[in-house]
């Protein structure tokens, strides 16, 4: 599928609020309403728009602790690789994954309660995943940006 600049807008627009109403975004897409639902359910169907979610404020639900955490694995075959993918992606405190170039084989963004709760984490949790050589973690002391909205660029 190949994004015309409406479909991009309606991804810029989605993105700042994925509540607005059908006919709120035909309006500023400058389309029909049925012309712009059926291009969103396009734009689902292709995997272009994921899911719609609402951002919670961490603090509102005691979640204050941020962390990020480099790991690196002992071994970097097939197995373990798969193995690693497996248990971390059953973490609740995991919120993202990404494997990594440099001296670490992965990045984690993990939440917490508190330190306590991340302490907790490290010890009955991710050092328990077969594999792991070596552990970084880095402490969030406050957060100057966090956005969501994903830049929209032409092909």
């Amino acid at each position: 599928m190949q994004l015309d600049n409406i479909d991009r807008k309606i991804l810029d627009v989605l993105q700042d609020d994925g509540r607005l109403t059908n006919r709120d975004l035909a309006v500023m897409v400058n389309l029909s309403p049925p012309t712009t639902l059926e291009r969103v359910k396009k734009l689902e169907s292709k995997g272009y728009i994921k899911r719609f979610v609402a951002i919670v404020d961490p603090a509102k639900v005691n979640t204050n602790c941020f962390t990020y955490v480099e790991v690196t694995l002992a071994r970097h075959g097939k197995d373990a690789l798969l193995r690693f993918t497996e248990e971390i992606t059953d973490l609740k405190e995991v919120l993202e994954c990404h494997r990594i170039t440099g001296g670490a084989d992965f990045l984690l963004k993990v939440a917490t309660q508190n330190i306590s709760g991340y302490e907790d984490f490290l010890i009955h949790k991710l050092t328990d995943i077969q594999d792991i050589q070596h552990l970084k973690t880095l402490v969030v002391l406050s957060t100057l940006k966090q956005e969501t909205k994903i830049p929209i660029n032409k092909t």
